[in-house]
């Protein structure tokens, strides 16, 4: 068992700090809005504390969950920046989808205050969270990764490292751009059957047996057809992403013809007010255009 710091408590860092936590691991949490690090403590037991050098003073393993580059820097560096109060030889995991430049930029940082740094960042969503059972794609050293494995286990189904320092960060790329392709194909198949007269679940209950079956066809179908899209991963956040690989594609010469597009459709989805909606309201979209 290990004294574990976790920073960030939104819809995945709540529940990922929490399965630390029953796991046996000896647990402070941070969180910018400290009314949900004292929810967190009084769900879960554990200590918070109200910066994150705080939080890490005395951690072997510090984890973070947070929204962009601007938010990781913030909870990393400076004065009350996580960095400033981990002990030598002590593990930072970064669970946040950020950009392999800020990446890099701590990497470098940590290691010139002898830390190690492992990106790690996740898939499954919020529901993959709470039933602990993430996909956990890592870039880092070797050694840091098969230390921070242990912990990551509390809430994986699956935890691999690809490469070195950012090739997580770059697998997780792949992740989103192969999403924004299969949800912005459900969606044209459903506005298909729904213009064409057929009965929707009846038609993905057939196709999803053959080779259009996915993961976004399985859990997102019904939601879709239902007009539910108050849950899941934001368009906003998905954006952001997205956001990241057009500009790793930009900066290695890759071609993502179709991630550039879907990425348009869903500032369609942002200017239809939807920017909290979930990934599948593409479906929607069609839908308001006729």
């Amino acid at each position: 068992m290990a004294n574990v710091a976790f920073l960030g408590l939104g819809v995945m860092g709540y529940p990922m700090a929490g399965h630390l936590q029953s796991a046996g691991h000896s647990v402070t949490v941070y969180n910018r809005t400290t009314a949900k690090a004292e929810a967190w403590v009084a769900e879960h037991g554990g200590a918070m504390a109200t910066t994150p050098a705080e939080a890490a003073k005395g951690a072997d393993f510090v984890m973070a969950c947070v929204g962009n580059d601007d938010d990781l820097r913030g909870v990393c560096l400076g004065d009350t920046g996580a960095f400033a109060g981990m002990s030598n030889g002590a593990i930072f995991v970064d669970h946040t989808t950020v950009s392999a430049k800020v990446t890099a930029e701590l990497y470098a940082a940590s290691a010139e205050l002898g830390l190690s740094l492992v990106d790690a960042p996740i898939s499954g969503g919020q529901a993959g969270a709470e039933n602990g059972v993430l996909s956990i794609m890592c870039g880092g050293d070797q050694t840091a990764y098969d230390a921070a494995e242990l912990i990551m286990a509390a809430y994986s189904r699956i935890c691999r490292r690809i490469g070195d320092s950012g090739a997580g960060q770059k697998t997780k790329m792949c992740n989103q751009i192969a999403i924004a392709g299969l949800v912005q194909g459900l969606s044209e198949a459903l506005h298909f059957a729904e213009k064409a007269g057929l009965d929707g679940a009846a038609v993905v209950e057939v196709i999803s047996q053959g080779a259009a079956g996915s993961w976004q066809m399985s859990n997102r179908y019904q939601t879709m057809l239902d007009d539910h899209f108050e849950h899941g991963f934001a368009v906003d956040w998905m954006r952001k992403d997205l956001g990241i690989c057009l500009q790793a594609a930009d900066e290695t010469g890759a071609s993502l013809p179709v991630t550039a597009l879907v990425d348009q459709f869903y500032k369609d989805v942002q200017k239809m007010g939807g920017g909290r909606w979930d990934t599948s309201s593409l479906f929607k979209r069609l839908q308001n255009l006729g």
